[in-house]
Parts: C-alpha cells; structure tokens; sequence
C-alpha cells in the first residue's frame, strides 16, 4: 500500500482504468528520476536557470501523484530567482530525493514495473 503517493487524483482522471493508471506510473518512473538527476546536478553546479526549469517541469507531476513534496520543489524554484547560497537549499533537494525514490519503489511494488 502507498504511503508516499496517493493515486486520488488519478484516479479521477482515469476514471477507472487500471491500465491507464500502469501506463502513467510507468511514465512517470522513466521521466522523474531522469529529472531528479538533473535538478541534482543543476543545483551541485549552482546553475540556477536548469535547476528552475527541471523544478517547474517536475511540479504537475508531483502534484498529479500526491506526493508531499511540492513545498520543497516549489522552494527550489524560489531559490533559483534569488543569490542565495545553493546550501540553503540542498535540505529540500535532499527531502525530495529522499521522497521520491520511496515513491519510485511503491510504485515499481504496486504496478509490478
């Protein structure tokens, strides 16, 4: 059962269609992790413009999951249009690493992907 997502909406969206549902959380275990390594890497390299673009990218989805972990992208994106120090934000990357590789694991465990 998962604890770190929540299939609520989708389910909305699916309304019902199991296959859908498979298709959405295979789409989202072949992009997500693609995009976390690069919000990574955009961070560590303070390149603040990637950083924006792969927070803003990985948003929708995160939401569409309900996974508890838009407060920390959306506080990327923040720290992406100030001078701030990229330490500042290295505790919510390392919040949402953390978060989503749980979720990629229920999800591969409840869709056996």
């Amino acid at each position: 059962m998962a604890i770190y997502y929540s299939l609520e909406n989708l389910r909305e969206i699916a309304e019902g269609d199991e296959d859908f549902l498979k298709e959405l959380a295979n789409a989202f275990l072949e992009e997500i992790p693609i995009d976390l390594g690069s919000i990574t890497e955009a961070i560590h390299n303070d390149n603040r413009e990637l950083a924006y673009q792969f927070a803003h990218k990985m948003k929708p989805n995160i939401e569409m999951f309900g996974i508890d972990g838009l407060k920390e992208i959306t506080i990327i994106e923040e720290w992406s249009k100030t001078s701030k120090n990229k330490a500042t934000v290295l505790p919510n990357l390392e919040n949402v690493l953390v978060t989503l590789n749980h979720v990629f694991d229920e999800l591969r465990e409840d869709f056996q992907l």
